[in-house]
C-alpha cells in the first residue's frame, strides 16, 4: 500500500526540520513527513558519543545575525547555551598570528612582515585591474597584494578547496573573507592588535549535549520526524519517493535537503541539460579526525588555522574549550579537518600518524601526551566548490525542480556555503513559498513573533 503526504522532507537535519516546524507555526493543515535516514536527528549537526567524549562531525558554532534566527535558536535552546568570545589564530612560519592573517602579521618574522606589507602598499598605489567576474587568485592579489597571498590566501584556500585558485569564484567568499582597511593592516603589522574581524567574532554553542543538543531541541517540535527511513528513489514525475521502513510515498510537494548531487542520482527522469548540470557539480569531503588527549588544557583556543603544506590538515579545532561535557576531566578534545577530492583515497591509519606527528611538530602536543579516544567522521560534500560552473549549473537544476514541485535547501540541497543560522532560516523560507506568504510567523501564535 502507498502511504500519501502533502510534503514530503527528505532529511532530518537542520534544514528539514526548520521545514517542518515552520509549516506547522504557519497552521499548514496537510500532512508532513519527515524521512531521515539514521536514527537520531541532526544531520551534520550531529554529535557521535565515543568512549567519555562527545564529538560534532566538525566544528559547529552557533553565528547568529538575524534577530529572527538568534531568537528562535535561543527559544529552542533556552539556558543551554553559552556565548563565547572567538579566540582563532593561525599557525605559520613557526609562530601563532591572530586570525585573521591580513590584518594580524605582528609576530611573524619580520622579512615575512615586510613582504606582506610591502605587497599590500604596492597595491594601494598601483592598484591591479580586476576584470569583471575575476578568479579568487586575481581578486586575492588585487586585495592583498602578493606577500599577503602567497603568505596565506594561496595555500591555505588551495588546501581546503583542492582546487587551482584560477578557477574558484569570489561568490563564496562574502562575509567569509574580512577586508581590513589599509590602516588596520599597517596596525596588525606592529602591534598585537585584538580587535576582531568576520562575521564569527562571537558565537554560541550549547553548554551540555555538544552541537546534537539544537537538532534535538527542534526534532522535538516537529512530530513528524521519521527516523531509520533512507530514501532509495525518487520519480519526480509520478511524485512517489521509495523511502525503507515506509515503502512508496506519494507526495505533492517534495524538499529535499540532501546533497544535491545525491539527490539528482537518486531522482529520475532528468532531462539531458539537467543531467550535465549535475555532472558539472564539483566538491570536496572532509576526513574529521576527532581525538581526545590525556591531558587537560592542551591549548586555550578554539581554533587554528595550519596553511602551510607541512602539515596534512588545514584546521584544528579544540571542542572541550566550547564546552567542559565534551570531554571527561584531565582531558582535551579536538577536531582535525583534512580535505580530499572525491574518490582520492587515504589510508587512514597513516593519515592519523600524521596528523598526530603535525600537532606535536606545531607544539599544540607534547611528544608525552598519548591520544585516549579517536573517532573519524568522513563528510562527503564537505564543501560545494564554486568554481564557473557551479551557478549556472545549479540555476539550471534549481529551475527544473521547481517545475516538479521540489524544493532543494539548505548548505547541501542548496549546494552553497553557508552556516547553521541560515540554514534555518532556509527552512522558513522554504515554508513561506509552499504557503504562497511572505511571513509565516505573522500567521502564527507563540513568543517567536519579531521577524524581519
Amino acid at each position: 500500500m502507498t502511504a500519501k503526504t502533502d510534503v514530503l522532507i527528505l532529511g532530518g537535519g537542520l534544514a528539514g526540520l526548520s521545514t517542518a516546524y515552520h509549516l506547522r507555526r504557519a497552521g499548514f493543515k496537510g500532512s508532513v513527513l519527515v524521512a531521515e535516514k539514521s536514527h537520531k536527528p541532526g544531520g551534520r549537526a550531529g554529535t557521535e558519543r565515543k568512549g567519555k567524549f562527545l564529538f560534532d562531525h566538525t566544528g559547529h558554532l552557533l553565528h547568529l545575525h538575524d534577530p529572527y534566527g538568534k531568537k528562535l535558536v535561543l527559544d529552542l535552546l533556552g539556558r543551554n547555551v553559552a556565548l563565547h568570545e572567538r579566540s582563532s589564530w593561525i599557525h605559520s612560519s613557526g609562530v601563532d598570528t591572530r586570525y585573521p592573517f591580513q590584518a594580524n602579521t605582528y609576530g611573524l618574522p619580520p622579512k615575512v612582515v615586510a613582504e606582506c606589507l610591502a605587497g599590500f602598499a604596492r597595491n594601494l598605489y598601483r592598484p591591479r585591474a580586476l576584470p569583471p567576474n575575476p578568479s579568487f587568485r586575481a581578486w586575492c592579489l588585487a586585495a592583498f597584494g602578493e606577500g599577503i597571498s602567497r603568505r596565506f590566501m594561496f595555500p591555505y584556500n588551495e588546501k581546503l578547496w583542492r582546487t587551482p585558485l584560477e578557477e574558484l569564484t569570489t561568490e563564496w567568499q562574502g562575509r567569509f573573507l574580512p577586508q581590513p582597511r589599509p590602516e588596520e593592516v599597517l596596525y596588525g603589522a606592529l602591534v598585537d592588535q585584538k580587535r576582531f574581524f568576520g562575521y564569527n567574532a562571537h558565537f554560541r554553542y550549547p553548554k551540555r549535549g555538544g552541537c546534537q543538543a539544537l537538532p534535538d531541541a527542534l526534532a522535538a517540535r516537529v512530530p513528524e520526524l521519521r527516523l531509520n527511513c533512507k530514501v532509495s528513489s525518487v520519480d519526480l514525475r509520478e511524485k512517489v519517493a521509495v523511502v525503507e521502513g515506509l515503502g512508496e510515498v506519494r507526495y505533492e510537494r517534495l524538499v529535499n535537503t540532501l546533497p544535491l548531487k545525491t539527490f539528482l542520482d537518486l531522482a529520475s527522469p532528468l532531462p539531458a541539460a539537467v543531467r550535465e548540470a549535475r555532472a558539472r557539480l564539483r566538491w570536496v569531503d572532509v576526513l574529521n579526525l576527532n581525538v581526545g588527549v590525556g591531558r587537560a588544557g592542551l591549548s586555550d583556543r578554539h581554533w587554528v588555522y595550519f596553511p602551510e603544506a607541512q602539515y596534512p590538515f588545514y584546521r584544528v579545532g579544540f571542542t572541550s574549550n566550547f564546552a567542559s561535557d565534551l570531554a571527561p576531566r584531565g582531558t582535551t578534545s579536538l577536531y582535525i579537518e583534512v580535505s580530499r577530492r572525491p574518490g582520492e583515497t587515504s589510508d587512514l591509519p597513516s593519515l592519523e600518524r600524521r596528523c598526530i606527528d603535525g600537532l606535536r611538530r606545531s607544539g599544540i602536543m607534547r611528544s608525552s601526551d598519548r591520544v585516549v579516544e579517536k573517532l573519524w567522521i568522513p563528510i562527503e560534500c564537505g564543501y560545494v566548490v564554486y568554481d564557473r560552473e557551479r551557478t549556472p549549473a545549479v540555476n539550471t537544476v534549481q529551475k527544473h525542480l521547481r517545475s516538479q514541485a521540489v524544493w532543494s535547501i539548505g548548505r547541501w540541497g542548496g549546494w552553497k556555503y553557508s552556516f547553521m543560522e541560515e540554514t534555518l532560516l532556509d527552512g522558513k523560507r522554504c515554508a513561506e513559498e509552499i504557503l504562497g506568504r511572505k511571513d509565516v510567523e505573522r500567521k502564527a501564535s507563540g513568543p517567536l513573533q519579531a521577524l524581519k
